[in-house]
């Protein structure tokens, strides 16, 4: 449980009537006259006083607590996590993810893709103030994770992405276009988009260039990565029998399109990945970007803890009562 706030604190006020009541209770048993006046009290010298007369306190100190527990009920305690509102130092980020067929290719280990995603999941780790998004594309593209500060959600995402899930195909121009409409709105003050694919654009209604200049448009920067080894790269694929053939296929990246979009926006940048430290390197070299002030305000969740007060009110006041007109009953 977080710290403890009070919803109405003003009642709390109330809570002086606690030591009041205290003082009345002892004024007046200072004040009590004797019921039974006697010359002489010698003879009750040896008489002890009883149980019952000794926790005469008892009851009132009942009802004074039971008073200010009711008093502490109404203030109407809450339990809350930490809330804060502070400036961090980041940007936002969205990764455009290739997961076409090609990416299962071996030239990386275990595949492109799975190099790709532990790479991305070492990048997002690194950058704990940054909000990062996700779009993934193959002959369609869409969100995967929209511009969030919880990595968890993203991390488990990513780790979660398979080809083979939308139709097959390279759409650059929709990948690089749905991400431009993840982060177009966002206010930060630097925006980036990193897009890595391993082919060639032949699907898709966006052209890339187009895209890109959009990009430029919302002050948006394009880091394009191509993945792939120089040449030909083995190529998973099962016959009728199910079992696993390998194909030597030839490495298609559109190098001179993908520097050109990186190109059409401010300060963007192409790079070229031909095995895993290749790629780490990118992303390290990208980790090292300008960054830019974000506001991040963390919302507390709040839960009422005013029931255990209201029950050491009742159970006092029926403690009282019982003491009062029972045991202690003259």
């Amino acid at each position: 449980m977080g710290s403890i706030t009070f919803a109405h604190p003003w009642v709390l006020l109330g809570l002086l009537a606690v030591p009041a009541m205290a003082a009345w209770w002892i004024w007046r048993y200072r004040k009590q006259e004797a019921a039974l006046q006697h010359s002489n009290i010698a003879i009750f010298a040896g008489v002890a006083k009883s149980l019952r007369v000794r926790l005469r306190w008892l009851p009132y100190a009942l009802r004074t607590l039971a008073v200010g527990a009711m008093i502490v009920a109404l203030a109407r305690p809450q339990s809350q996590l930490s809330r804060q509102e502070t400036k961090v130092e980041g940007i936002d980020i969205v990764m455009a993810m290739d997961i076409s067929g090609s990416m299962l290719a071996e030239d990386f280990k275990p595949n492109r893709l799975e190099a790709a995603k532990k790479v991305a999941a070492d990048f997002v780790e690194g950058r704990k103030t940054d909000r990062m998004g996700l779009v993934v594309f193959a002959g369609q593209a869409f969100t995967q994770v929209p511009l969030t500060i919880d990595h968890n959600v993203l991390l488990s995402q990513m780790k979660e992405l398979k080809s083979g899930v939308v139709k097959d195909g390279t759409a650059l121009g929709d990948g690089l276009a749905t991400a431009i409409n993840r982060i177009k709105d966002s206010e930060a003050k630097s925006k980036v988009i990193i897009l890595l694919t391993d082919g060639v654009n032949n699907q898709g209604s966006v052209d890339p260039l187009s895209a890109a200049e959009i990009a430029a448009m919302y002050d948006i920067r394009l880091y394009t990565i191509g993945i792939g080894s120089m040449g030909k790269a083995p190529f998973p694929f099962r016959d009728q029998m199910g079992r696993v053939h390998y194909q030597n296929i030839d490495v298609e990246i559109d190098e001179a399109l993908m520097k050109d979009m990186s190109a059409a926006t401010n300060d963007g940048q192409y790079f070229r990945a031909t095995n895993k430290k290749a790629l780490q390197e990118i992303f390290d070299q990208i980790d090292v970007m300008e960054k830019s002030r974000i506001d991040i305000t963390q919302y507390a969740q709040t839960k009422d803890e005013f029931y255990p007060w209201l029950w050491i009110a009742l159970l006092a006041l029926v403690a009282e009562a019982l003491l009062r007109w029972g045991w202690m009953k003259l």
